[in-house]
């Protein structure tokens, strides 16, 4: 039986750890870059929506493949919060700061970061395993926006047709920290127009949005059929899910399912029209979660950790 394999290669000229499965899924993270997830190929066809492609993500920050949006998800209310009596007020002249369109801060400080360091790769017959630190607490322009000292881990195994990203918060300082980060994999199916794609939201509450896309605080119970996306345009949170949660997207004989295993209880789903990809987004918090505060807000107390994983399992339909 054929092993599982990691090599190395390069992506639009940025270097990249390659991790292979005998069942034909290859999986490419660029630690350079954010150790962003930024291919998934099963059987050679491309299942990560590309958009402007790595270097486009490395220089502007434009997203694609499988980004980590740390320390918060999608967007906050301005450029102000506070937590645990931490005033902030955001910078983009001191710390990377991404505004979206209405001005408001999106997707963190960690976009495309080049401090990621790889910790450990290797594989055997049962998985290809990487795995990477960004001191955070290192870097003064991350601090300026986000003042809460910690370390990152990500450790990413392939086996077979899953692949799985656990992601472990660590406080290094004698603060709490505030935990509102998130993943948003862009996933498409090849072959196939996006209109007959058939999707699998197991969600229990909608969260209203305001026209900027922050939540107004009302939300409404709610199921989603498995249906075709058709002409459905996606920008929704849910704020509350199924137990054990897996989203689902099938066409062209594969089914790709995200599956929620630990620490994510909120996704964010986007699909934009006449675009060929779904985003099912883990979330650990809601949007704007680190401005609002309360019971959604995780924190993580000084010698204590905090783990979330999910995984993309690549099936046939």
């Amino acid at each position: 039986m054929a092993s599982h394999d990691i090599g190395e290669s390069t992506i639009e000229g940025y270097a990249v750890r390659v991790l292979r499965s005998p069942a034909g899924l290859e999986a490419a993270f660029a630690p350079g870059v954010g150790m962003i997830g930024c291919s998934l190929r099963h059987e050679g066809e491309e299942l990560l929506g590309q958009r402007g492609g790595l270097a486009r993500y490395a220089e502007t920050g434009s997203s694609m493949g499988i980004p980590l949006l740390h320390p918060w998800a999608n967007r906050l209310d301005g450029l102000e919060y506070e937590v645990e009596g931490i005033a902030v007020r955001l910078d983009p002249d001191r710390s990377p700061v991404r505004l979206d369109p209405n001005g408001l801060p999106i997707h963190g400080l960690a976009t495309a970061n080049r401090h990621w360091v790889v910790t450990g790769a290797a594989a055997d017959g049962d998985a290809a395993m990487l795995s990477a630190r960004l001191a955070f607490a290192d870097h003064p322009e991350l601090l300026a926006g986000f003042p809460f000292p910690h370390e990152l881990l990500l450790e990413v195994r392939l086996a077979g047709n899953v692949l799985a990203l656990k992601t472990t918060l660590r406080p290094i300082g004698e603060v709490p920290v505030p935990v509102a980060f998130g993943y948003h994999p862009y996933l498409r199916l090849p072959g196939q127009s996006r209109e007959r794609w058939r999707v699998t939201l197991p969600v229990r509450s909608h969260a209203e949005l305001d026209a900027r896309g922050i939540p107004t605080g009302a939300e409404e119970d709610v199921s989603v059929p498995r249906a075709l996306l058709g002409e459905r345009v996606y920008d929704d949170l849910y704020p509350r899910l199924d137990d054990q949660p897996v989203f689902a997207l099938e066409g062209t004989g594969r089914r790709l399912e995200i599956r929620f295993e630990q620490g994510y209880p909120v996704a964010q789903v986007y699909a934009p029209k006449d675009q060929d990809f779904v985003c099912f987004e883990p979330m650990t918090a809601p949007t704007d979660a680190l401005a609002r505060g309360g019971p959604e807000l995780p924190l993580v107390e000084p010698g204590g950790e905090f783990t979330a994983g999910f995984s993309i399992a690549v099936l046939a339909a």
